[in-house]
C-alpha cells in the first residue's frame, strides 16, 4: 500500500519535478494536485506549461487540479504533501495543512524557526526529532519539515565530512546558479544573454545562515548552531540547470589531500544505510578531471541527488579549495523533500 501524496504548486518548475520523481516512486502515488484559481477544475495537461524533457505521465495529464486554499486541507485524502508554493502564500497554506497532515516544504518560509527541522538527511538526520515539539507547540496533528535553498544542500554535503573530521572555522562560497533556480519566468533572456548577473535577491542571506542550522547540534529540542563565518557571493549565469559552488574553507586542524578525498569518496550517511528510494548510492562523487564537475557533464550523477566535487587544492595549512555541483531542482528542491519524506517514513513519523 502507497501513501497518498498531494503537490502544492504542481503546475511550477519545482512541481513539475516533484510529478516526474513521483510517478514512479515506490512508497508514494501521486493523488492529488494543487495550483491556483488559474488552474483550478481544469486537466492538469491542459492548463500545466511543461518545461522537462520526459512527456507528463498520462494519468497525471488526466487529473483534475484542485483549488489551492487554506481550506484545500480540510477536504483531501491525501496522507501527506509536497510544497512547492511562493514564499509569500507558504505561511498560511502550508500551516494549514499541517494542522491535519505532514508537509514536506520546498519553500524558504518556515526553514529558520526554532522548532521547524531544517532537514539534509546525510547530514543533519537528527533534527526530524523537532517534529514532535513542533506539534506539541502548534497543536499540530501534522506536521511542517523543510529543505533548504538549492545552493546550501550542494555546499553542505560535502562540508559534513570536512566539519566532522578536520572542524571548520571560516568558509567563503562563491556560486553560479543556474536560470532555473528563478523559475521559467525568472530572468528575462535579454538580462542573461552574454552576461552574468552579480546578485540574487535573498539568496547570500540564506547561503550564509541555512548551512549554520544544519551543521549544528541538537540536544534538549534546541539546535545550537554551527560555529564558523560563511561569507557568500550568489551569482546568476546562462545554465538551464546547476549550480557550480568555488568553495574556500579554514579547517580546525591541518589535513592531507588524500586524506580528505578518501574520507569524501567513502562518504555514506543514514539514507544509504536505510536503502532509501530516493538515495544516491553515492551522495559526493568525486571528479577526477581537472576541468570538472560542469553543469553540462555532471549535474544528473546519482540521477541528480549527488553532489560532484572536484578541483581539490591545498592552499596552505589549513586552507582548502573545491568546485562543487548539485542539480539545483532535483537534489536541490524535489529530490531533497521526497528523500525528507521517505527519511520521515522510516523514523516512523508518517
Amino acid at each position: 500500500m502507497k501513501f497518498k501524496v498531494g503537490i502544492l504548486g504542481a503546475t511550477g518548475m519545482v512541481g513539475q519535478r516533484f510529478i516526474q520523481l513521483l510517478s514512479k516512486h515506490r512508497w508514494f502515488k501521486i493523488e492529488e494536485l494543487f495550483a491556483s484559481e488559474r488552474s483550478a477544475n481544469k486537466q492538469y495537461g491542459e492548463v500545466a506549461k511543461w518545461y522537462l524533457q520526459e512527456e507528463i505521465p498520462e494519468d497525471i495529464k488526466e487529473m483534475e487540479v484542485s483549488l489551492l486554499s487554506k481550506d484545500a486541507a480540510k477536504n483531501t485524502d491525501c496522507d501527506l504533501v509536497f510544497s512547492a508554493i511562493p514564499a509569500e502564500i507558504a505561511r498560511e497554506i502550508e500551516a494549514s495543512f499541517a494542522q491535519h497532515i505532514p508537509v514536506f516544504s520546498n519553500t524558504k518560509t518556515y526553514r529558520m524557526e526554532e522548532d521547524v527541522p531544517l532537514v539534509v538527511p546525510e547530514v543533519n538526520p537528527d533534527h526530524l526529532s523537532l517534529v514532535k515539539i513542533q506539534k506539541e507547540n502548534r497543536n499540530w496533528d501534522g506536521f511542517i519539515v523543510t529543505n533548504p535553498n538549492c545552493t546550501t544542500i550542494g555546499l553542505v554535503i560535502p562540508l559534513k565530512p570536512i566539519l566532522d573530521s578536520f572542524g571548520i572555522t571560516e568558509v567563503n562560497v562563491a556560486t553560479m546558479q543556474a536560470l532555473s533556480g528563478a523559475g521559467y519566468a525568472g530572468v528575462p533572456s535579454m538580462a542573461i544573454l552574454d552576461n552574468v548577473i552579480p546578485f540574487i535577491s535573498g539568496e547570500e542571506e540564506k547561503v550564509e545562515s541555512e548551512p549554520l542550522k544544519i551543521l549544528g547540534s541538537i540536544a534538549n529540542g534546541k539546535i545550537s548552531y554551527a560555529k564558523f563565518d560563511i561569507f557568500a557571493s550568489c551569482n546568476r549565469v546562462m545554465v538551464r540547470d546547476g549550480h557550480l559552488e568555488s568553495v574556500f574553507v579554514k579547517t580546525a586542524q591541518d589535513f592531507e589531500i588524500d586524506e580528505l578525498t578518501n574520507i569524501w569518496e567513502n562518504f555514506k550517511a543514514e539514507p544509504q544505510k536505510l536503502d532509501l528510494p530516493s538515495a544516491p548510492e553515492n551522495p559526493i562523487i568525486l571528479a577526477k578531471e581537472e576541468d570538472r564537475p560542469q553543469p553540462l557533464f555532471d549535474r544528473d550523477a546519482g540521477k541528480g541527488m549527488s553532489v560532484v566535487v572536484g578541483r581539490i587544492r591545498k592552499k596552505k595549512a589549513k586552507l582548502l579549495k573545491f568546485t562543487c555541483l548539485s542539480h539545483n531542482t532535483i537534489r536541490g528542491a524535489a529530490g531533497a523533500s521526497i528523500l525528507n519524506a521517505e527519511l520521515a517514513y522510516k523514523k516512523k513519523l508518517l
